[in-house]
């Protein structure tokens, strides 16, 4: 149980972020976005990280990037071309876990708290699905998260699913891309699952690296 406490640890206090002055951009060129392609992909491709292209762009949308969008890569000279196939074989691609309406952001408030993950809106009942390959290693039920499943994607990512109402996986698992691994439940409310993806420890916002739906 502990290493759901400490990954799900609630959320994290709100804390003041400094300034960034970022009047006069860096020496990089500029990425038109083809369809399917996330944010995470074209950091991937450019080598470079998710928040230097969020923070050298004023992206409204991050959940919504289209077909044309115009995206500044800070420090690079040469344009990239990201392979988007239609049943798209890439295996590090980050899929959606169920569809539906986001009813909590990353980063909104809950009182004092900030929100790690995002809440999906989804149908009692309905199938998790493993957003990526790799081993579960936690699965159990956790005060406040109901039955709860952490993937370790073997590169520095895991994946979180929670409030869900019966768990398919165990600990130990390999598991793949596309894989049902748990089942939403209710908790007497609106059915939701609460879904996050961290990155070396810290928890990221997933839609990032989630293709728009």
């Amino acid at each position: 149980m502990l290493i759901g406490l400490v990954w799900l640890g609630g959320c994290a206090p709100v804390q003041q972020m400094p300034a960034t002055n970022l009047a006069v951009k860096p020496h990089g060129i500029y990425h038109t976005a083809r369809e399917g392609e996330t944010i995470w992909r074209i950091a991937n491709a450019y080598r470079v990280t998710i928040q230097d292209i969020v923070d050298h762009n004023q992206i409204i949308d991050i959940s919504r990037i289209e077909k044309n969008q115009r995206i500044f890569i800070p420090g690079v000279g040469q344009i990239q071309q990201i392979k988007i196939e239609k049943d798209d074989p890439d295996k590090r691609a980050f899929a959606w876990p169920v569809k539906g309406e986001i009813l909590g952001a990353f980063g909104s408030r809950r009182g004092e708290y900030l929100n790690k993950g995002i809440k999906i809106q989804a149908r009692e009942g309905d199938p998790v699905h493993a957003t990526r390959q790799g081993r579960v290693v936690f699965a159990d039920h956790l005060m406040g998260y109901a039955y709860t499943v952490i993937v370790d994607h073997l590169d520095g990512y895991f994946s979180v699913y929670s409030q869900n109402a019966k768990l398919l996986v165990k600990l130990g698992d390999f598991i793949f891309k596309g894989d049902r691994i748990a089942q939403v439940g209710s908790q007497g409310r609106q059915p939701f699952l609460y879904f996050e993806i961290r990155k070396d420890g810290r928890a990221d916002n997933p839609l990032y690296y989630l293709p728009r739906l």
